[in-house]
């Protein structure tokens, strides 16, 4: 009789466990992304999410058999903000993943939260070094990289090639202060002098003063971390000073995506960056998502924040491939991020499993003009890096 009972048991449950798995297939996965869709960053936001669906999209939006439901919220570039829209994806909307942020406030507001309710967050563009140092947890990924990648090689390149006398600007916020920082370390240990530094309001609306600084201190070269609208109105006013003229603007990649540099105008042309992507890399990948761009939105040219969209969706897609879908499964999901490895418009990409945070590949571009309009050019590869932080 004993034995019949637990047999019965034990039908039940597998009934139940078979019934619950139909129905998970069946279940959309639901991805909870939060990009910033108002203000200073807007720009970064929408582009960010062309590159998103653009990959989701390419797939037929379905990965292992279930439907990919996007729940998209605006992080109005406002860590605060963006913590409610994390606790509400969460909490209300049960989300089975996070995406987006690209504010670094932002991502260090959300990193315990994700870890507490046990929902991976894939970092698209925040790019703190905090978040995969002493920040760092088993359910925050990031997809753009760090501010130590984006600047150190950067500066050893600058000293080398470009001026032995630059000028610094940056955003007043963590994110500037860091990447100024690791532009500083390398930049001086290859001989090269700073003539002067300054950090500017987010959403500054003149950069009047900042400009009259660098041109009374006469450097070589520019070094600026801005990004936005921030990044658009001080190339212009850059060049209404006649400053493109004498000195040499060496920017944080980000400054001159394709989309920031086409309102600018031609002063921009010559201005040097570094990135883990540029628009001419000869990857069978980057045609892949370059092409799927332009055919989508006709008379554009991606940029920067549409490859880590593509990068971020396709991160998750190649994880639940892993899983099968399965997302309840939470070891199993995280051992699947950390294990992402596929060829990506950038290059290979793959995570550091240590840190979570993407080893990137960095190329120095240089803004061209070409009949489709004015584009970064890769002119040189810096080489691999992972986040050597603790």
């Amino acid at each position: 009789m004993k034995k019949k009972r637990i047999l019965a048991a034990l039908t039940a449950a597998l009934g139940i466990g078979a019934l619950w798995g139909a129905r998970a297939q069946n279940d959309p996965i639901k991805v909870g992304v939060i990009m910033p869709f108002s203000g200073v960053y807007a720009q970064l936001g929408e582009e960010g999410y062309k590159g998103f669906t653009l990959y989701l999209d390419s797939i037929g939006n379905r990965v292992a058999g279930r439907p990919i439901q996007l729940i998209r919220e605006d992080e109005e570039a406002d860590a605060s903000v963006a913590l409610r829209k994390a606790n509400k994806l969460i909490g209300s909307d049960k989300v089975d993943i996070l995406a987006g942020i690209v504010l670094t406030p932002s991502a260090y507001a959300l990193s315990d939260v994700v870890e507490k309710a046990k929902v991976p967050l894939i970092v698209f563009n925040a790019a703190g070094n905090d978040l995969t140092r002493s920040r760092k947890n088993p359910y925050v990924f990031r997809v753009s990289g760090n501010a130590w990648q984006y600047n150190n090689p950067f500066g050893r390149y600058v000293a080398d090639k470009v001026s032995k006398n630059t000028f610094l600007v940056a955003a007043d916020y963590a994110f500037g202060k860091e990447s100024l920082a690791d532009f500083k370390a390398s930049y001086t240990n290859a001989g090269g002098k700073i003539a002067g530094e300054v950090y500017t309001p987010l959403g500054s609306t003149d950069f009047s003063p900042y400009l009259a600084r660098i041109a009374a201190a006469k450097p070589q070269a520019v070094y600026a971390v801005l990004s936005g609208s921030d990044a658009v109105l001080f190339m212009k006013q850059f060049a209404q000073f006649g400053l493109n003229k004498s000195i040499k603007l060496a920017v944080f990649g980000d400054m001159t995506d394709e989309k920031f540099i086409d309102a600018v105008g031609d002063s921009v042309v010559g201005a040097i960056s570094a990135l883990p992507w540029a628009q001419d890399l000869p990857g069978a990948q980057n045609k892949v998502f370059t092409d799927a761009y332009k055919k989508k939105y006709p008379g554009e040219l991606p940029g920067v924040f549409a490859q880590r969209g593509w990068d971020t969706a396709r991160v998750i897609v190649e994880a639940l491939k892993k899983t099968n879908g399965n997302t309840a499964n939470k070891s199993a999901l995280l051992a699947a991020l950390r294990s992402v490895n596929f060829p990506s418009p950038r290059g290979t990409f793959r995570f550091d499993p240590v840190t979570q945070n993407v080893i990137n590949p960095m190329y120095v571009r240089e803004v061209v003009k070409t009949p489709q309009g004015l584009i970064n050019k890769r002119v040189a590869t810096l080489g691999t890096f992972k986040d050597p932080g603790k």
